[in-house]
């Protein structure tokens, strides 16, 4: 597929050409937003951490990250939805299911293969709301899985579930109604509604060993926050570039010169984040904790603020729930909470609050 910077080229005109005149609509119509995720599986945009060997680009960290900010600046919605399958993608390829990898991966960028996440549950505190007991052949998962993004789009989603001795698993189920599985109406949202999320109950489902990803130690999906803190920021770096691109095409129809001034603080402000945030390596260890916490919440201020001068800078006219700043001021909302830790809130109500 090229370079890096060759894929992030090709992903940006995908963008502007197929997404972001279709924004509005993809945002509460699952079809508009089905239209745009099978051109992006057509263009092999829907795996970029796929390896090599498995036909991937293999994208690197730095361009993965600038590929998530730019998904959140055109639509939410197709952020959103195509960030599940990227994550199940990339957690794949970590596996050590050699079999697994090799029948999978090779079908995961152009649609023939789609995959929603199940694990969220996993980061709460207290007695696990899905376990999983060892059974002959593999697992069986009992609970509640209470967040799937991508029902009626992705052909399985990747369930985690905690083992008795704390561990959990993860591995693939069948994103379809069965006896085993009783999926919840798509949830009602206000914003991104139409990736059709919904909770899962699961009964006796069984897990066959064929199927699992890998099987991670007590408080692994913690630890592994505590390295996304700010990987996860930039897709609010994204919402807060479209709340600056909506003062900006704002200063078009009214050239008021507040709102041009607006724009070039607020982009200047966007930009150091993105400076700070693209510094931090994905490894970094757990000591650098709260610069880390200090630029997420930095990034979801921002977010919240240039989608707000954003709806200021329309006016009235923001108000509509088809003009598009009303659409990523909503968006900023979702990236406010998103992959929330209680550090992340702390922070983020701190930083709000000063």
């Amino acid at each position: 597929m090229g370079s890096d910077s060759e894929l992030l080229a090709k992903a940006e005109i995908f963008f502007l050409e197929h997404v972001q005149p279709n924004a509005e609509a993809m945002d509460g119509d699952p079809e508009a937003l089905r239209i745009a995720l099978n051109e992006m599986c057509r263009q092999e945009l829907m795996a970029l951490r796929r390896p090599a060997e498995y036909g991937g680009p293999g994208i690197g960290e730095q361009a993965f990250r600038q590929f998530q900010e730019m998904s959140a600046r055109y639509s939410g919605a197709l952020s959103f939805l195509m960030t599940q399958h990227q994550s199940a993608v990339g957690m794949l390829a970590k596996s050590d299911n050699q079999e697994l990898k090799n029948d999978y991966l090779p079908k995961m960028a152009n649609g023939e293969l789609l995959s929603g996440i199940g694990f969220s549950q996993l980061r709460r505190t207290g007695p696990p709301i899905t376990g999983a007991i060892p059974v002959e052949g593999g697992y069986q998962i009992d609970g509640q899985a209470p967040w799937i993004t991508g029902f009626g789009f992705y052909h399985q989603f990747l369930i985690g579930a905690t083992l008795p001795d704390g561990s959990a698993v993860y591995g693939f189920a069948p994103f379809v109604e069965s006896e085993q599985i009783h999926f919840s109406e798509p949830m009602k949202l206000a914003a991104m509604e139409a990736a059709q999320t919904v909770s899962a109950i699961l009964n006796n489902l069984f897990l066959p060993y064929e199927k699992v990803v890998f099987i991670k130690p007590e408080g692994w999906a913690n630890k592994n926050d505590m390295i996304n803190i700010v990987l996860q920021g930039h897709f609010a770096l994204g919402c807060a570039q479209a709340g600056v691109d909506q003062v900006r095409s704002a200063f078009e129809k009214k050239p008021i010169e507040a709102i041009r001034e607006t724009a070039g603080r607020l982009q200047a402000e966007l930009d150091a984040c993105r400076i700070a945030a693209t510094a931090i390596p994905a490894d970094i260890d757990a000591e650098t904790t709260p610069e880390k916490l200090r630029i997420r919440a930095w990034a979801i201020q921002l977010a919240a603020k240039c989608a707000h001068s954003g709806v200021i800078a329309w006016g009235g006219a923001a108000i509509s729930t088809k003009h598009p700043a009303q659409r990523i001021f909503r968006e900023a909302m979702v990236y406010s909470v998103s992959a929330q830790t209680s550090d992340i809130l702390e922070a983020s109500l701190s930083r709000i609050s000063m």
